[in-house]
C-alpha cells in the first residue's frame, strides 16, 4: 500500500486546456489576480539566500486563490506560466514545503515544474539543497498517480512530472528517487515464483542482485519496509490501473490523454538500459502490449496517436538487445533466440497436445513464425487448451481481481501470437524507409501532428535520451528524426511557395499561377527518357531518367543566377497542382494544410543528372557559362526520378507525371537532406563499430571517466611538447600540483623544447584485501602518485637549412594552466572534452593539440570538424601559421573559398599546389645538378629527379659522411669537403662561419642536407600526380595518401561519409570545434567515416571535443523535434550531463573585465587574463560614452513597441531607430565602422535595422557597420563595440533561454550598448543575475560631450563617481532626443567637410539628412529584399525563422 496521502477531491472535467498565448508584462507586473497575490505573499519580501528563506504557506491561499482558479479553467498553460514567471515555485511553494503540506501544495509544485520543463528551463537544481524534502515530495507525487480520488486530468499532470524525472537521470536527487521504482525488486510482481527463479538462475549476476535486494528489505525497519514495498509495487499498480482504464467504456478525452502519456512513459523506460533492465521482463509478463492492442481504446479509430505511440512502444519492447548485458544482438543472434522460443513452443505442443498440434510441432521454423500461419495451427485448440498451453509456456493466464482485462480465447490467442511471431528488426525497418518525399509522406498524419505541437500531448517520435540501448538504436532514432525534420522543412517550403504562387483555375479549367516565387517555375509535364531494369535482388528500377525544360527569360537577374547555379545531384521537387481540385472539406486525417487548400495533388522528388542549354550542350561550370556571351534562356534538366515512388505509381496505375506542372527548388544549405539521410541509413544498416575505448561512454554506461587518457592502457608516458611551453617559468606555472624535475642528464632550469615523462610510482606489494563491492569499471591501477611527478628533458632541434624559410614557426601564446591541461589531455589518446567560455582561447588550444599530434605521430591522420565554415576557416588559418608542412593540409567543402590564406587547400587547390611546387623544386634540382657538375636534364620530371638523387646526391653525401666520421678531421677540412658549397652560395650569411668548431660545422652541413632532402621528398610526393591522369584520381590520392590534417564541416562529413569511407580513407584522431552546436548524429558521423581494420576495429585513437554548452545549441526547425524529440542535444552536452570529465578554460582575454562580469555568473571560475587589466584599450573609456556598457530602456515609440507583421517576424521600430542613432553618433566621433556590429534577437528586427541603416547611413559620413545580424548567427564572432537590440516589449521570448543571453552579452570587447524594455527583462527570474548588474547603472543613455575617438579618459578614474560627476555628461531622454542630437552633429560635420573641400553650401555630401526619426516603414517578411540576396541564410525574404523564434508560439 502507498503511504497515506491527503485526499484531493477534483472536479476538473474534459474541457480543453484553454491557452490564449503567453504571459505579457501586464500579467506579471500589472493588477492581475496572480500578480497581486504574489506581491502580497512572496514578491514583497527582499530576496535572500535559500537557507535564509522562511516562508509560511497558507493552505487557504493555495486552495482558494490559486488551485480553485486554475482548476476552474482546467489548468490553462498561460496561467501556469504566469505563476512560474512570478517565481511562485522559487519564492513560495518550495521554501514553504514541509512533510505536512497539503496535496494541493504538492500538485501546484508538480504543475509549475511541468510548466518549467515545457519552457526548457532549469528545474531540478532548485530542489538539490533539500534532498530529504524532495524525496518526500516525490513519494507524495507517486502516491497521487495511484489515488483513485483524483481525476484522470490531474493524474496526467502528475504522470508528466514522473516522465520528466525519468528523463533527468543525470540529476543525482532525481536518480535516487527513480532508481528504486525500476529495480530488480519489481520482480516480486511476476506471475509465478517459478518463472522468477528461472530468470534469476539464467545469470549469476541476477541472482546476486536479487539476494542483495532481499537482504536490504529484511534488514530494514517497519517504516523503511513500507517504503520499499510501495516502491516495488508502484509501477505494477500503475500498469494494472492503465490496463483497467483502456478497457473502460465510452472513453473521455482526458482518459485517452492519460493513456497516451502512460504509453510514452513505458516507451521511455524501455528505451534506456538502466530502466529497461528489469522493467521489460515485468511488461512482457503482464502482457501489456497484447492487452493494449485488444483494448477498445486502441481499436477506436479516433485514437490514432495512441496507436502510433503503441507502435513505438512495440519497437522498443522487442528491440534486439540483451537486457542484462546491453549487448546488441546481431541478426543471426536475434534469429537464433527467436528459433529457441519456437523450439520451446514445439516441444510443449508435441508433449502436451500431440493429437492437435502435431503439424505445428513438426513444421520448420519459417512456416510457423508468421502470424497467420501460427494462428491457423492454433485454432484447433479449445479455449481451455489455449489457456493451458499458455500456462505451460510460462505465460501469465490471469490478472488480480480489480483488473477488467477480459481473459478469453481472443486474449490467449493474441499473447501466443505476439510471443512467437517473427518481427522486423530495426535494420529491416530502417531499410524500408524512403529517403525522398512524396505527398503521402509529407502530409502523413503523424508528421502533421508536429505542426501544432505545444507540449499538451505526446508525439509518436523517438527521443534522443541521455543513454541509448546500442549504437544501432541511436542511429535508428537519428534516421527517423532527421527524416521527419527534413520532410517537415520541405513541406513548409512547398506550402510557402504555393501560397506565394496563388494558383487559380483559368476559364478553360487549367491551373494558372497568379503570384510569383523565386523558388519555383511552372513547367510542362516531364518526359520519361529511360527506365533501367532493377539490379539483382531488388524490385525497383535501378534508374528512371526524365527531363524537363525551364524558361529563364523573365526572371530577375539575381533569381536567374540562382536557377542557373543548379548542379548535378541537387534535389528538385516536381509538383502537380490543380486549383480546381482544391479540397474544401475536412477529412479524417485532421485539419487541411495550406498546400491541400491550394490544390496540391502530388509531389515527386528528382535529382539532377545534368543541365543542358537550348542547343543540347552540357553545362559543367555554371558560373563560367553565366558570365559568357552566348547564354540561352532555356535549360533542359535531365533528372533521376525517385525509383521507388515510380514503381509504386506504375503498379497502382496512378497517372502522376502527366499532371506535374511546377518545379520547386530549395536553398543549397537546406537541401542537403538526401546525402545526409543516405549516410545515416547506411550506418544504421551496417555494423560499423565505435572504438572499443569509446563505446560504453558514448552509450552512457560504465565509468564516465573510462575514456579519458588516465584510464586507458595505452596512455603515453613520454610526450614531446615542442613549443607548447615558452620557457622554464611558463612550464612550472602551467603544471600546478605536480612535481616537475629535470632529467638526470641536465640540472637546473633550461629552455624549450621540453619532453615530459611521467614517473611511475613503484607499487609496494601488500596483502590482497577483500575487493570493494562498490562498482567501478576499468579502475585505474595504483601507478600514479597522488602528486604526479614529471621528468623534463630537452633536445636540440634539428637544423633544417641555412635559409630563413627553413626556420620553424614557433608558438607564441603563453597558455594558462587549464589550457595546458587541455593540451596535455588532447595530445594523449582517449576522449578530451574542453569547455571554452567566451574569449578563453579554445581555438588556440585545439591548434596546439593538432600541432603536437602532427609532430609526435607523423604516421597518424587527423580529421578536423567544425559546425560552420567560418569557425573551420578560423581554425585552419591558425594551423597554416604553425610549423606544419602545407602539403599535409587539406580542406574539403565549398567554404575553402573563404579561407584567408595565401595557398589554396581544397582538393583541386592542393593538386595545383603540388604541381606548382613541382616546377619550383625541379628548378632547384637543375640548379643543384649544375652546382655539382652533373651533366644531363635531371630536372625534367620528379622521376628523373629521383634518379639524380640516388646516383649523384646520396653518394656525394655518403662520401662526405666518411670524412665526418674520421676523428682526425678538423672543422676546416669538413667545411672544405662539403659537396654542396656552390648550391648554397646564395645563403644569407657565410655558410660556415670562420672559427666555428667541429660540432657547429657538422650541424650546418646536416641542415643543408636536410634542405636538399626535403626537395627530393617533396618531388617523391609529386610523382604519383605525374603518373595519375584523371583529376578525380589525383584528388582521391591526395586524401588517402598525402593529407595528414583534413578539415571539413560536420555537414560535409555527413554528406560525403559513404564516398570518403569507400576510398579506404583511414584516420586516427578527430578534433571538433563548436561541438556543442553540432547535432548528435553529426557529432557521431565523423567518428565512423572509415571502415574497420583487419581486426574489425576502428583505428581511432583520440577524440577532442571543444565547445560550450552554456552557449547556443544546434538549430533545429520545428518545436516538436527540438523539444519533444530533443534533437537539439549535442554529443558534447550529453557527455557533460553524463559526468564525463571536462576541462573548463578559466581565463578570458576578449573583453574588459567589467563586460565579462555580465556573463561570469554562468562560469563560476572564469577570470581575466592579465592583458585585459593592463593594456591601454581595456583601461580607456569609450569616447563619448559615460559607461563602457549600459542597458538603455526604450519605451514604446509612437505608441508602439514590438509588432509582428507576419508570424515570428518580430520588429521594434523604436529600438531600430535608437540602434542606428547610436551607430551614427559613434561614427561622428570617429569610431571605425568595421569595429562596430549591430545585433538583434530576431530576423525581423535585423531586417528593419538594415532598412533604417540604408535610409540614414548611405554615403560618406556614416557608411555601414561591419555587420548587422542576429545573435544566433554571431556566435563565435566578436567585435570591439556591439549595439544589441532585444526587440521584445510584451514578453521575454526565446531570450529567456540563458544560452542565448550568454552569447549576446559576450560578443563585445570594449563597449556593449543594449536596447530593450526594462520592465520585461528585469522581471525575468532566469536573467536576474545579468540584469542586476546592468541595472545598477542608469537606464538612459549617458553621453560625454567634447570627445573624439579614441578617448584618453581612464575608466578607473570614474569608478564610484556619482551620475553627473564626469565633465560633459549628457543624458538622452529617448530616441527623439538622441535623433535630434545626432542630426545637429551631422549638420556640423557636413558643413566642416564642405569647408575643408571648398564646396558651396548646397553641395551634397551625404545622400540624406533628416531631423525626424521614423522615416522607415515596417514591413513583413514576404517582401523581396534584394539587399539580402547575398546572405545564404535568407530565403524568400527570411520566411525561415532563425534560432528559437518558432517556439514563441
Amino acid at each position: 500500500m502507498p503511504p497515506a496521502t491527503k485526499r484531493v477531491k477534483s472536479s476538473a472535467d474534459s474541457r480543453p486546456n484553454l491557452s490564449s498565448g503567453r504571459p505579457t508584462v501586464e500579467d506579471l507586473e500589472g493588477e492581475s489576480e496572480f500578480a497581486t497575490l504574489a506581491r502580497q505573499h512572496w514578491l514583497a519580501t527582499p530576496r535572500k539566500s535559500p537557507e535564509d528563506v522562511k516562508v509560511k504557506v497558507k493552505n487557504d491561499v493555495l486552495k482558494r486563490e490559486i488551485w480553485d482558479t486554475l482548476e476552474k479553467e482546467n489548468f490553462p498553460l498561460k496561467s501556469l506560466l504566469v505563476l512560474e514567471g512570478l517565481q511562485t515555485l522559487e519564492g513560495y511553494l518550495w521554501p514553504g514545503y514541509t512533510e505536512d503540506s497539503s496535496n494541493y501544495h504538492v500538485l501546484l509544485i508538480v504543475l509549475i515544474v511541468n510548466a518549467k520543463r515545457r519552457e526548457r528551463l532549469d528545474t531540478w537544481d532548485l530542489f538539490s539543497d533539500r534532498p530529504a524534502d524532495f524525496s518526500d515530495l516525490f513519494r507524495r507525487a507517486l502516491s497521487l498517480t495511484v489515488d483513485d480520488s483524483l481525476s484522470w486530468a490531474i493524474k496526467t499532470h502528475v504522470l508528466l512530472f514522473i516522465i520528466h524525472a525519468f528523463q533527468s537521470l543525470d540529476c543525482t536527487i532525481v536518480r535516487k528517487e527513480c532508481a528504486p521504482l525500476v529495480s530488480i525488486s519489481i520482480w516480486h510482481n511476476l506471475s509465478t515464483e517459478a518463472k522468477r527463479d528461472a530468470i534469476l538462475d539464467s545469470t549469476a549476476q541476477l541472482r546476486k542482485a536479487w539476494r542483495a535486494s532481499s537482504k536490504r528489505y529484511d534488514a530494514a525497519d517497519d517504516a523503511t519496509k513500507a517504503r520499499l514495498r510501495f516502491e516495488r509495487s508502484w509501477l505494477y499498480t500503475s500498469i494494472l490501473n492503465f490496463l483497467t482504464l483502456v478497457y473502460a467504456n465510452s472513453p473521455r478525452p482526458e482518459q485517452v490523454l492519460y493513456c497516451e502519456r502512460f504509453v510514452e512513459f513505458l516507451t521511455d523506460l524501455q528505451s534506456q538500459l538502466p530502466t529497461r533492465r528489469y522493467v521489460n521482463t515485468l511488461l512482457q509478463d503482464l502482457h501489456v502490449l497484447p492487452a493494449l492492442t485488444l483494448s477498445p481504446f486502441f481499436q477506436d479509430e479516433a485514437n490514432g496517436l495512441l496507436r502510433d505511440l503503441t507502435a513505438l512502444f512495440t519497437h522498443y519492447t522487442h528491440f534486439t538487445v540483451d537486457d542484462q548485458t546491453g549487448a546488441q544482438l546481431s541478426k543471426t543472434e536475434a534469429y537464433d533466440r527467436h528459433c529457441g522460443d519456437l523450439a520451446k513452443l514445439q516441444r510443449t505442443a508435441f508433449k502436451n497436445f500431440k493429437d492437435k498440434l502435431t503439424v505445428l510441432a513438426l513444421s520448420n521454423y519459417g512456416s510457423i513464425d508468421q502470424r497467420d500461419e501460427l494462428q491457423g495451427l492454433l485454432e484447433v485448440l479449445t479455449d481451455a487448451e489455449l489457456e493451458e498451453l499458455s500456462r505451460l509456456l510460462g505465460l501469465r493466464t490471469n490478472y488480480p481481481e480489480p483488473v477488467t482485462v477480459p481473459v478469453n480465447r481472443r486474449f490467449f490467442m493474441e499473447i501466443l501470437l505476439s510471443s512467437f511471431e517473427r518481427r522486423k528488426t530495426f535494420h529491416e525497418s530502417a531499410s524500408e524507409l524512403s529517403l525522398l518525399p512524396t505527398e503521402a509522406s509529407l502530409f502523413e498524419v503523424g508528421l502533421r501532428r508536429t505542426d501544432s505541437y505545444d507540449g499538451s500531448h505526446p508525439l509518436a517520435l523517438p527521443k534522443l535520451n541521455l543513454q541509448y540501448l546500442s549504437v544501432g538504436d541511436f542511429l535508428w532514432r537519428s534516421l527517423v528524426l532527421y527524416r521527419c525534420e527534413s520532410f517537415y522543412a520541405i513541406r513548409q517550403d512547398i506550402e510557402s511557395v504555393l501560397a506565394r504562387l496563388k494558383p487559380q483555375t483559368g476559364r478553360s479549367g487549367e491551373t494558372k499561377f497568379t503570384g510569383s516565387s523565386k523558388m519555383a517555375l511552372p513547367i510542362g509535364k516531364p518526359t520519361i527518357l529511360e527506365v533501367v531494369p532493377p539490379l539483382v535482388g531488388e524490385t525497383k528500377p535501378s534508374t528512371v531518367r526524365a527531363e524537363v525544360t525551364i524558361e529563364l527569360r523573365r526572371l530577375p537577374q539575381h533569381v536567374r543566377r540562382e536557377w542557373e547555379s543548379l548542379r548535378p545531384d541537387d534535389v528538385l521537387f516536381l509538383l502537380a497542382v490543380d486549383a480546381s481540385k482544391s479540397k474544401q472539406d475536412l477529412n479524417d486525417n485532421g485539419p487541411l494544410t495550406e498546400a491541400e487548400k491550394l490544390g496540391l495533388v502530388s509531389v515527386r522528388s528528382a535529382e539532377i543528372i545534368q543541365v543542358f542549354d537550348d542547343k543540347g550542350r552540357a553545362i559543367r561550370d555554371a558560373q563560367a557559362y553565366f558570365d559568357g556571351h552566348n547564354r540561352s534562356d532555356k535549360r533542359t534538366l535531365q533528372l533521376r526520378l525517385d525509383a521507388k515512388a515510380f514503381k509504386e505509381d506504375t503498379e497502382a496505375n496512378r497517372d502522376v507525371y502527366d499532371g506535374i506542372n511546377l518545379l520547386v527548388r530549395r536553398a543549397g544549405r537546406e537541401n542537403n537532406f538526401k546525402p545526409v539521410l543516405e549516410s545515416i541509413q547506411e550506418l544504421t544498416l551496417s555494423d560499423v563499430p565505435l572504438a572499443p575505448w569509446l563505446h560504453e561512454v558514448f552509450l552512457g554506461y560504465g565509468d564516465p571517466a573510462g575514456a579519458t587518457y588516465k584510464q586507458l592502457p595505452n596512455r603515453l608516458r613520454k610526450v614531446n611538447f615542442r613549443d607548447t611551453f615558452l620557457d622554464w617559468q611558463h612550464l612550472i606555472e602551467s603544471l600546478p600540483g605536480k612535481i616537475v624535475e629535470p632529467n638526470d642528464e641536465v640540472s637546473g632550469s633550461f629552455g624549450p623544447p621540453y619532453v615530459l615523462e611521467t614517473v611511475e610510482k613503484q607499487v609496494e606489494e601488500t596483502v590482497a584485501s577483500k575487493p570493494s563491492k562498490k562498482r567501478r569499471r576499468d579502475a585505474e591501477p595504483a601507478l600514479i602518485a597522488d602528486i604526479e611527478t614529471l621528468r623534463v628533458s630537452t633536445y636540440k632541434p634539428p637544423n633544417n637549412g641555412p635559409y630563413p624559410i627553413d626556420a620553424p614557426k614557433l608558438n607564441g601564446v603563453r597558455f594558462t594552466p587549464t589550457q595546458i591541461d587541455a593540451i596535455i589531455s588532447g595530445t594523449q589518446p582517449g576522449l578530451t572534452v574542453i569547455v571554452g567560455p567566451p574569449g578563453t582561447g579554445k581555438t588556440d588550444v585545439a591548434t596546439q593539440i593538432i600541432n603536437n599530434i602532427y609532430h609526435n605521430f607523423p604516421e597518424q591522420k587527423t580529421l578536423l570538424i567544425a559546425h560552420s565554415n567560418q569557425a573551420l576557416n578560423q581554425l585552419f588559418a591558425k594551423i597554416v601559421a604553425l610549423d606544419i608542412d602545407e602539403r599535409h593540409l587539406l580542406r574539403l567543402g565549398r567554404g575553402e573559398e573563404e579561407l584567408e590564406t595565401e595557398g589554396s587547400f581544397s582538393k583541386h587547390g592542393r593538386v595545383e599546389s603540388f604541381l606548382e611546387n613541382r616546377q619550383r623544386f625541379l628548378y632547384e634540382v637543375n640548379r643543384l645538378a649544375v652546382s655539382i657538375g652533373a651533366p644531363g636534364a635531371h630536372g625534367s620530371s620528379a622521376e628523373t629527379a629521383g634518379y639524380f638523387n640516388s646516383v649523384y646526391v646520396q653518394p656525394a653525401w655518403a662520401k662526405f659522411n666518411e670524412v665526418v666520421k674520421s676523428e682526425e678531421a678538423m672543422p676546416e677540412i669538413i667545411a672544405q669537403v662539403f659537396p654542396f658549397h656552390n648550391y648554397f652560395a646564395d645563403a644569407p650569411r657565410p655558410l660556415f662561419p670562420p672559427g666555428a668548431d667541429r660540432e657547429t660545422v657538422v650541424d650546418i652541413a646536416m641542415g643543408c642536407y636536410r634542405h636538399i632532402s626535403k626537395i627530393f621528398s617533396e618531388l617523391a610526393d609529386v610523382l604519383p600526380f605525374e603518373i595519375l591522369r584523371r583529376d578525380k584520381d589525383k584528388a582521391n590520392y591526395l586524401l588517402t595518401n598525402e593529407a595528414r590534417i583534413i578539415a571539413m564541416t560536420s555537414t560535409h562529413a555527413a554528406m560525403k561519409r559513404g564516398e570518403i569511407a569507400a576510398l579506404g580513407f583511414h584516420y586516427d584522431n578527430v578534433i571538433m570545434e563548436e561541438a556543442a552546436q553540432i547535432t548528435e548524429i553529426e557529432n557521431f558521423i565523423p567518428l565512423a567515416m572509415q571502415k574497420p581494420n583487419k581486426d574489425g576495429q576502428m583505428n581511432l585513437q583520440r577524440v577532442v571535443l571543444c565547445g560550450d554548452h552554456y552557449q547556443n545549441s544546434p538549430v533545429i526547425q520545428g518545436l516538436a523535434f527540438r523539444h519533444y524529440a530533443n534533437m537539439e542535444q549535442s554529443l558534447f552536452s550529453r557527455l557533460i550531463r553524463l559526468g564525463v570529465p571536462a576541462i573548463t578554460l578559466d581565463q578570458q582575454g576578449r573583453a574588459r573585465p567589467s563586460i565579462s562580469n555580465l556573463y561570469k555568473w554562468r562560469y563560476p571560475h572564469l577570470g581575466d587574463l592579465p592583458h585585459t587589466l593592463a593594456e591601454k584599450e581595456f583601461l580607456t573609456a569609450n569616447a563619448g560614452f559615460r559607461y563602457d556598457y549600459q542597458f538603455i530602456n526604450v519605451p514604446d515609440y509612437k505608441g508602439k513597441g514590438e509588432v509582428e507583421p507576419t508570424p515570428h517576424f518580430i520588429q521594434n521600430l523604436g529600438e531600430a531607430e535608437y540602434a542606428v542613432a547610436v551607430y551614427q553618433y559613434m561614427r561622428l566621433l570617429g569610431y571605425p565602422r568595421e569595429k562596430i556590429s549591430i545585433l538583434a534577437t530576431y530576423a525581423g528586427q535585423k531586417a528593419l535595422i538594415k532598412d533604417v541603416l540604408n535610409h540614414r547611413c548611405k554615403g560618406e559620413v556614416f557608411g555601414m557597420p561591419r555587420i548587422v545580424t542576429t545573435v544566433d548567427k554571431y556566435q563565435g564572432e566578436q567585435n570591439d563595440y556591439i549595439i544589441l537590440s532585444l526587440t521584445r516589449t510584451s514578453r521575454v521570448g526565446y531570450l529567456r533561454d540563458i544560452r542565448r543571453l550568454t552569447v549576446a552579452l559576450s560578443r563585445a570587447r570594449l563597449g556593449l550598448y543594449i536596447l530593450g524594455c526594462r520592465e520585461v527583462f528585469e522581471a525575468c527570474y532566469e536573467l536576474r543575475e545579468a540584469f542586476e548588474l546592468l541595472l545598477k547603472r542608469p537606464d538612459k543613455l549617458t553621453l560625454v560631450t567634447g570627445e573624439l575617438w579614441p578617448s584618453e579618459r581612464l575608466l578607473a578614474d570614474e569608478e564610484g563617481k556619482e551620475v553627473g560627476a564626469v565633465p560633459g555628461e549628457t543624458v538622452m531622454e529617448g530616441v527623439e532626443h538622441l535623433g535630434q542630437y545626432v542630426f545637429e552633429m551631422t549638420k556640423t560635420r557636413v558643413e566642416e567637410l564642405r569647408r575643408q573641400r571648398g564646396l558651396p553650401q548646397d553641395a551634397p555630401i551625404v545622400e540624406e539628412i533628416e531631423d525626424d526619426v521614423g522615416g522607415v516603414e515596417l514591413r513583413g517578411d514576404d517582401e523581396d529584399d534584394e539587399d539580402d540576396e547575398d546572405e545564404d541564410d535568407e530565403e524568400e525574404g527570411g520566411a525561415r525563422v532563425e534560432g528559437f523564434e518558432a517556439e514563441e508560439e
